[in-house]
């Protein structure tokens, strides 16, 4: 197990990184505010899985590929960017909002929100390269096994990644709440969500390695 003056210098590390305005932490925030706290969190669930899953590929060596096969990270690279689209055109194609209280429990399935935050940081190749880089700097084979070594480091980014966008989380779902109120019907979160996907999509297409 790492020791705790390197978890300590990871830690710092982590949440320097976090607090970063970052896709992740606005992929959450708007979420969080075009459907309220429990979409958040979801989304937020989805992200955490997927830093474990890049973190045992890192592991096992896998996402050395990504510099070892660069056609590899674009495919994965233009994967990613296709299913954010994917994501903004159902979104778009979806019908107005009511936006109630009730209504806005009720928008799309948590398991599957769950599900589109997995997949939007599996398909981030980018991730993978950042785990890679960050990780081994933190890792001792004195230490103990390498592999548990990596999964404790990323439970710490987990942890502070839980916190902080904990925050954004609750922060943003406070203007969900604001339009509870409002009896109409309203694309208006439907184009901010869709704008973050289209968006998301756009920077990870063009996207380089570096």
């Amino acid at each position: 197990m790492p020791s705790l003056a390197t978890l300590g210098l990871f830690s710092g590390a982590c949440l320097a990184l976090t607090m970063t305005p970052g896709p992740d932490m606005l992929l959450i925030a708007s979420r969080s505010v075009t459907q309220g706290r429990s979409a958040g969190f979801a989304s937020l669930g989805g992200i955490l899985a997927g830093t474990y899953c890049h973190a045992m590929l890192a592991a096992l060596g896998l996402s050395q590929l990504f510099l070892a096969v660069p056609v590899a990270y674009d495919i994965v690279r233009f994967a990613g960017a296709a299913y954010l689209l994917y994501l903004a055109w159902k979104t778009l194609r979806a019908s107005p909002i009511s936006i109630t209280p009730a209504a806005n429990e009720a928008r799309l399935p948590v398991r599957k929100i769950f599900g589109q935050g997995l997949l939007t940081n599996l398909l981030n190749p980018k991730m993978a390269l950042f785990v890679l880089a960050l990780f081994p700097q933190f890792v001792r084979p004195q230490d103990g096994a390498v592999a548990f070594q990596i999964l404790t480091l990323a439970t710490v980014l987990n942890v502070i990644g839980l916190i902080v966008n904990g925050v954004v989380i609750l922060s943003a779902s406070q203007l969900s709440q604001r339009w509870a109120g409002r009896r109409d019907r309203s694309r208006t979160p439907q184009y901010l969500l869709a704008s973050v996907f289209t968006g998301l999509a756009v920077r990870l297409a063009i996207a380089s390695r570096n």
